[in-house]
């Protein structure tokens, strides 16, 4: 076997690759020179995350509704307050407190009288609203009513259970019992309950304490 020993031509051949490697990491360096004399770095791409989108706002109130609860102490000594309301698989839910905010106790022993009115404030033509939550699917068992005295400033309050429907419920007309003076209020956010939907409520409770 004769062996092959490289030879000059190798050898020259070798040293013109290596020679045209460098001149071209020099041209390439040169080229990003040109491009960008003050040799600054090139800024890197940044991924925004952008914020969820806000739930809608409710509809804006209507000035021709009567009733609305003033702003201070009504003249039944009694505030209502309902809050934001929670949901899940259909079923809803809204807290709903009545306060001594007048100057004498004052009697419960039942339910709150409700009437869900639209953005006009007119009644939602077949919203039906009954003591107790038997005939609200899902809903929790009603306490009962029992007698209670509110003292000035104590609270009690009452649970509003519904099945979700594809209309809005902007505001409540409310008495602490039937058959008493009602007030206006507007929840933090309408409940969809829709026509044809019974709206249950609990009976009062002592509020628990924050």
């Amino acid at each position: 076997m004769i062996a092959i020993r490289p030879g000059p031509l190798r050898n020259a051949a070798l040293v013109c690759l290596l020679t045209l490697a460098a001149s071209g990491c020099g041209l390439s360096a040169e080229l990003d020179r040109e491009s960008n004399p003050e040799r600054e770095p090139t800024p890197t791409r940044t991924l925004t995350v952008e914020p969820p989108p806000r739930p809608s706002a409710p509809p804006e109130p209507s000035p021709a509704v009567s009733g609305l609860q003033a702003q201070d102490c009504p003249a039944s000594g009694l505030r209502f307050h309902a809050d934001r309301g929670d949901g899940a698989m259909g079923l809803r839910a809204m807290g709903l407190d009545v306060t001594n905010c007048g100057k004498k106790p004052h009697e419960l022993n039942g339910y709150p009288a409700i009437t869900v009115l639209d953005s006009r404030g007119v009644p939602i033509v077949g919203v039906r609203t009954v003591q107790g939550t038997d005939e609200v699917s899902m809903a929790p068992e009603d306490p009962g009513p029992r007698p209670l005295t509110l003292e000035p400033g104590e609270s009690a309050h009452a649970s509003l259970y519904w099945r979700m429907h594809h209309q809005d419920g902007v505001y409540l007309r409310v008495a602490p019992e039937k058959g008493e003076d009602t007030v206006t209020v507007r929840p933090p956010y309408p409940l969809d309950i829709g026509p044809e939907n019974i709206l249950g409520t609990t009976a009062w409770r002592p509020s628990e304490p924050r």
